[in-house]
């Protein structure tokens, strides 16, 4: 839990200029909600590179892993695993 609300956190801080917890949900998208684009993405990579120790490849790159806050705590969840 402590790992999502740091991503949340991040965007809630960088993206939408708030630290209102209820400005986004965890499910909502990111990249169709308008909140990220292709630099917000790469953005969110170095974060999550450099806060979880993670190393992300291109092929990794994908709106999939990146649209929602739920979707990018399940992705970092499956690379820490690895």
């Amino acid at each position: 839990m402590q790992q999502k609300h740091q991503i949340k956190q991040f965007i809630l801080e960088n993206f939408l200029f708030s630290d209102d917890q209820s400005a986004i949900g965890d499910q909502d998208s990111l990249i169709r909600g308008g909140i990220i684009d292709s630099t917000g993405i790469h953005e969110l990579i170095f974060f999550l590179e450099d806060q979880f120790k993670l190393q992300i490849v291109p092929e990794e790159m994908t709106p999939a892993n990146f649209d929602s806050i739920q979707t990018v705590d399940e992705f970092v969840s499956r690379k820490l695993a690895s």
